[in-house]
This record gives structure tokens, sequence and C-alpha cells, in this order.
């Protein structure tokens, strides 16, 4: 535990606003440290909390939060808030099961004020409340910070159209780390934000504009582009200036003596309209593996603070991420139609090993859904062959472009859905749980899902041979199960799934990766003196009917399984099989599905048995079809 004697004093945020100015820098240290040594313990977002430290300390110093609003767009940049509001005490549970959650949360706490994990929403819910402040007479400051990765994305921008157009008083913050602290980010620099955010420049020029006001039509548009432009020159925010915000900076995020007399000066009711503050960080600062790693630590798992050694344990098999990354570099090479689309998650992806060996033919469109998925429609248009690898979880931000882009005009788009179903420490916001129900009601759309990484290969293979409909193919996070890759991929039949195991009693339908469990289950039941059949369902649309007529016809309970919510897999089924009358000879059909709430953060097994996903839950599940009461706790242990 690091040595933070000043951190220690702080029981609220009163604590904090009644030290002096000139004892923040040390405070800041401490919170770093803290930082650093908490995520070490538990994993999660490193690098981009440390790059905000100095922000935090300024912003929690100048502004009355939780009174206040303060809003971090996407949230994981909050751990240093956390500590500061009142959650130090629960900070190495972070990211663990019952612990605080990895990013901002409204349920965790009232400093939290909107839940973000997606990113580029927090403007638009800044203005929101801004809006809900003036109309219910109050004079509250709402303060949004954004980094400029989430500024790529369309919706910050129409956020920003809408606050300019109604000239509402909201405060955004652009976090720059992309850039290098340059020269002017200097000590000139910041005495010129700290003048063009003062009442008093901002009084002259509202004089200035009702001066010019009254002077005739020509010469006051002219006097009011020079003064306009001459601002852009000097400080580079003509974009954001014709957007309608008063622009300030950038300046130097890492320097107290610069952030707090600017933020001072934008806080309370007497600030003209929306305002951006341009401030610039170092992803990881003040920690060296941090600074210098690829990524900044954006991700970590445990670590040594000493060294920044990752404990990471020995993988079993590859992931399923490398395996589709693998799949697709392989058919790329014989296939030069072949390109790939990213929304910012290259690595996240696997795509930045395609990247590495056809980089003309990787196109990261930053986080960009929307966009991407048109952009894919384009390409297919031209007869190029694009795979569109987006989290289930981001594909969702696009759904009306999938739906209206692609699908209705029957383009070969292949989306490559990977961290389908439930991913763990990251929780519901980024779980892959509503894809199968959202997709599979599209016409003439193929979903595939795969049971292992074999699978895997198979799929992308016969999506790249499919050039008449869209595709898509949905895999989990994490390791795969160890089998061996397929010297040679094959191409599936369309909607056609397999027999993996012959029973006569009891089939079990699985789509996707709970496969396994299916098998755990059938031998568990095998054992009970329960024949059981176990099917690979690999198409969820088109549905396997001959498949599924046979199982229904053969056995006496049919029970699907899949990784996905309600509305999905066994839905179709259901549908299916009351349509051709197979539910009315006396067939038990039991679906099982992700239950009918968010499930909560925590290991990805410990919310697949909440979720009743489990071998031991298959088992119960068909015991209790059957009338059976020897489900036992030995089992479920």
């Amino acid at each position: 535990m690091p040595e933070t004697p000043l951190l220690d004093r702080i029981e609220n945020l009163s604590d904090l606003r009644a030290l002096p100015v000139k004892a923040l820098r040390e405070f800041a240290n401490e919170l770093r440290a803290e930082t650093i040594d908490a995520v070490s313990h538990t994993g999660g977002h490193l690098g981009a909390g440390l790059g905000v430290v100095e922000l935090t300390v300024a912003l929690h110093y100048v502004f009355d939060t939780p009174n206040d609003r303060l809003i971090w767009d996407v949230g994981h940049q909050a751990y240093p808030h956390k500590i500061l509001t009142g959650r130090r005490d629960q900070i190495r549970t972070l990211r663990q099961p019952g612990g605080l959650y990895g990013f901002t949360k409204r349920t965790e706490s009232e400093y939290d004020p909107f839940g973000t994990a997606h990113s580029s929403t927090s403007i638009s819910a800044g203005l929101g409340m801004a809006v809900a402040r003036d109309l219910a007479g109050e004079t509250r400051d709402v303060i949004a910070v954004i980094g400029d990765g989430a500024m790529s994305a369309g919706m910050a921008y129409e956020a920003m159209n809408n606050a300019g157009s109604m000239d509402r008083r909201l405060i955004v913050i652009l976090n720059d780390n992309k850039m290098s602290i340059a020269p002017a980010v200097g000590a000139l620099n910041a005495y010129l934000s700290r003048l063009l955010s003062s009442h008093s420049y901002r009084s002259l020029r509202e004089l200035a504009k009702q001066f010019a006001g009254k002077l005739p039509k020509p010469m006051g548009e002219a006097a009011k582009r020079a003064e306009e432009y001459a601002r852009g020159m000097a400080t580079g925010g003509t974009l954001f200036e014709e957007l309608g915000f008063f622009y300030i900076g950038p300046i130097d995020g890492h320097n107290l003596e610069h952030l707090i007399p600017v933020l001072k000066n934008v806080r309370g009711a007497d600030t003209p309209g929306p305002v951006l503050i341009h401030v610039v960080t170092q992803k990881g600062k003040g920690y060296e593996p941090a600074e210098t790693s690829a990524d900044k630590y954006h991700g970590v798992s445990k670590f040594d603070v000493v060294t920044g050694k990752q404990k990471k344990g020995a993988s079993k098999a590859p992931s399923y991420t490398s395996v589709f990354a693998k799949a697709l570099i392989a058919e790329a090479e014989k296939d030069d139609k072949i390109v790939a689309i990213t929304a910012a998650m290259p690595a996240g992806t696997g795509l930045d090993k395609f990247a590495e060996a056809y980089p003309e033919r990787l196109f990261d469109v930053g986080i960009a859904e929307q966009h991407a998925v048109t952009f894919a429609a384009g390409l297919a248009a031209e007869g190029m062959k694009p795979f569109a690898a987006i989290y289930s979880t981001f594909l969702q931000r696009a759904y009306d472009q999938v739906v209206h882009d692609v699908a209705i005009q029957r383009l070969p788009v292949r989306f490559a859905i990977d961290r389908a179903g439930l991913v763990g420490a990251d929780g519901p916001t980024h779980a892959g749980s509503y894809d199968l129900t959202y997709l599979c009601t599209l016409p003439d759309f193929v979903v595939m899902a795969a049971a292992d990484e074999a699978e895997l290969v198979h799929m992308v293979h016969t999506a790249a041979a499919m050039d008449d409909r869209p595709s898509a193919f949905r895999y989990p996070r994490g390791e795969g199960t160890g089998v061996a890759l397929p010297d040679e991929p094959q191409i599936l039949a369309l909607g056609k799934g397999r027999i993996v195991r012959e029973g006569t009693a009891i089939a079990i339908l699985s789509l996707g990766a709970r496969l396994q469990e299916a098998l755990a289950a059938a031998d568990e039941l095998a054992a009970r003196g329960l024949s059981t059949t176990v099917a690979d369902a690999r198409f969820a649309k088109p549905l396997d009917e001959e498949l599924v007529r046979r199982l229904a016809r053969e056995h006496e309970v049919l029970i699907t399984i899949e990784e996905g919510a309600i509305g999905g897999f066994g839905s179709h089924v259901l549908h299916y099989l009351a349509r051709a009358g197979l539910l009315d000879a006396g067939l038990k059909v039991r679906p099982m599905v992700l239950p009918d709430y968010f499930v909560p953060h925590g290991t990805p097994d410990g919310m697949y048995r909440e979720a009743g996903l489990m071998a031991d839950d298959i088992v119960n599940t068909a015991l209790a079809v059957l009338g059976s009461n020897s489900a036992t706790a030995a089992w479920r242990a």
C-alpha cells in the first residue's frame, strides 16, 4: 500500500476543497499512487484514469459535486473519481463479483449522475440535464468530460450541434490524450485560456457583439467573423465555435495551476451558453510502464506495481478472437476482395493482426458503428467482401443501418460478432445478450454461432463464400475449448446443424458455446439412466427445421439453450414447432436463455451460473420436466 497522508485526511469533498491550491500537486500524486495500487490488485482500465488524475482533482475542487453534475464519458477513466467520492474503501473490489462497477453507475453513487460505458453519450446526457435544470429554475453546473476518441462518434457532434443551437449553459471538457504536450500548451497558452475564459473578456466580447449588431449588416458580419477567426487562429477552436461553443484551450491537463483558474472562470450562472475546454493529457501519466506501453495500459490484468509485469494465467487454448483473426487472414490470402472494418477496436477484435498482413485492407473508422455498417454496405455494393468485426454490444448502436442499409438491400456484409454472451468484469453494458434477437428477425439474414474454435474457422470460410445475402457469426470472449483446428476449412451447409451425441429420451439443442455444458449435462443424465441426444444447431437462421422435427418426434423432452436473451433462437424453434403442429402430441419443450434482468458483473462462469446456463442447470431442467426430484445439491456443487 502506498503512503498517502494527504489522501488519508479526505473523508469527503469538503476536506479536499479546504486544502490550499499549493497542496493539490502532492495530493494528485497520492491519488495516482492509490489508483495504481488498487488496479494492480483487481485489473481493469488503468491508463485512462492515470491521464485524468489532475483533471479529476481540479473538477471536484472547483465544482460543487454532486449538486453540480459531472459526467465521465465511457467511464473507464473514473477510478480516481470513485476514490474521491466515498468509494475508496471499496476500490479494491473494483470489477470483482459484488464489488464496484468498472464504469460509472447511477445506483452506485450520487456522484455518478449518469451511467456511462459506451462512448460518446455524455454531451447528450449533459444537455438533457442542463435543460431540466433551466426548466426547474435551478443554477447548477453540468460538466461532461469526453475523450478525443469518443469525439470521433457522430453522436457527440449531434449533441454539440443541438447544444450550440439551444445556447444552454453547459461545460464540455475535451480530454485530448492523443496529442503530445506541445509548446503551444504552455505558459502563454495558459494565460490566453485564462483571459478568454474570464468574465471580463466574455463581457467585452458580448459588448463587441452588440456593437457589431448596430453596424450596417455587411460591416457587422465582417466584425463578427474577424473576432471569431482571430480567436480560431490563436486557439484552434474554429470548428467548435462553428458548432456554437465558446472554445478555450488547449490547456495542459496535468498542470493544476493552469486548470483551476480556467475552471473557476467558467463555473456559475454567469457563464454564457455552452463552453468547450480543450485539455491535453497523457494516457498512463505518472506510471512509467503505462507511459511506454503500446496501449498505455488501457486494460490490464493484475500486475506487479514495481515492474509493471501483468499476472496472466497460462492459456490452455487460443482465444476465439485470435482464431477469427487467423481465419480471416487465411481467407484474405486467397481473395483480394476481402476487407475488414473495425470501429476503434483493432486489437480487441484481432484485426490488428489482419492490419499487419494487409494494412491497405483494414479500415478503422473510429467510434462510429453506424458509419462502419453503412461503409461496409457501400463496399459490398461495389463487389468487395467486407467483414465488419464489431462487438455484439456495440453493434446494437448501428441496428438501423443493419436493417436499412444492409438487410433490405440484401448486401453481403459479413458481421463478425465478438463478445457474444456474458463477458465477465465489464458487466451488463458490454454483454452480448441481444444480437440473436435483433438479427434473427431480419429476412434473408444468415445467423451462425460457433460452438468451438474449429466451428468458428468453418463459419469464417462459409461467410466468405456467401455472396448473395448478409450474414453474421457470433463467438464468445475468452479462450476456446482446445479442439484441434481444421487444416482446411469447410463451407457449412446453409441452415444445417449436426448431431454430436445420439440418445433417445432427452434432446438438448444447443446454439453456440454452451455446447460443452450440454455435453457435460448429457453425461450426468446418462449416469441417471436418461439417454440424451446433443445437437449443435450451428445456424439460428435459417433454422434447421428437419433437425428440429427429428428431435421433436424422437424424444420426450426438447431443451434449447443459447447465450442470448428471450426472443432469439429458442423463440424461433418454438414458433416452428407450434406452426408445424409438433407441440400437439405432448412434446415437452424448455427454452433456456439469459434471465430477464441485467446480470451483474463478475467472472464469466459466475455470471453464467447466476443466469442458470451451466450443465447442472440443464440437468435440473430436464429432471424437473420429467417430474424427478433427484436434482441434488451434490451435483450442483
